[in-house]
């Protein structure tokens, strides 16, 4: 299906049910930037599995210790882990009207367990499909940068901080994370063609709502009205 192809519409925007928006994609598709935005329009939280593991392993706790050679190596985390931490993620009172999920699921068990944690809350599931060349996907993540303080992204072709090297929030200098050496990069994507990608058929055959956005080449305020435009 081309991308930026309606495969619904969402029926009732007004409804009263508290919206999941799941957003799907290679790695560096833009889904954290997007839920950024979103979140800035919608007013629901981001909900990151990738940050709060990300956390656990800065806090150097028993989670942070259990996935950290998995994170650096681009595998998966096991199911179990990551479905617990978003169970956990979702109890919270700001995600009560609703939520925006950026990294998870990233397996058919994810979903299918996501798929009993929406209907416990009855939580309307809206999937937005990015769609990103591999090749525009590699130049982007090996220019990635992060301000390790803040978290602020980074990039040194399309979006530089003002000081190079240097966060223009906090003025500590960026790193490269782990996960966006290009080794790396092509075992996620090798990853993610194998257990991800088939869960947009799943969500495709469940008959939820999914969109697919080209996400390639426009700005990410673009992506974002169009996602808006789609849901609303």
């Amino acid at each position: 299906m081309p991308a930026g192809t309606k495969t619904n519409q969402v029926s009732n925007p007004k409804s009263q049910a508290p919206l999941a928006l799941i957003l799907f994609g290679p790695p560096g598709s833009g889904k954290g930037t997007q839920a950024k935005l979103l979140v800035q329009s919608l007013g629901v939280p981001q909900i990151s599995t990738g940050d709060m593991l990300r956390e656990h392993i800065r806090q150097g706790n028993a989670v942070g210790t259990k996935v950290e050679a998995k994170m650096r190596a681009g595998i998966l985390v096991k199911d179990d882990v990551v479905n617990r931490l978003v169970e956990q993620r979702l109890a919270f009172a700001d995600a009560a009207r609703g939520f925006i999920l950026d990294g998870y699921p990233r397996t058919r068990a994810q979903a299918e367990t996501l798929c009993a944690m929406l209907a416990h809350r009855a939580a309307q599931a809206v999937v937005i499909h990015l769609v990103v060349d591999y090749n525009v996907i590699i130049a982007r993540l090996t220019g990635r940068r992060q301000c390790p303080v803040c978290g602020t992204l980074y990039n040194v072709t399309s979006k530089p901080p003002k000081v190079p090297g240097v966060c223009d929030l906090d003025g500590a200098a960026l790193v490269i994370r782990d996960d966006d050496r290009e080794e790396v990069i092509r075992e996620r994507l090798d990853a993610y063609e194998k257990q991800t990608r088939p869960l947009i058929d799943f969500y495709r055959e469940s008959g939820k709502k999914l969109f697919d956005v080209d996400a390639s080449h426009e700005a990410p305020e673009a992506v974002c009205r169009t996602i808006l435009a789609l849901i609303r």
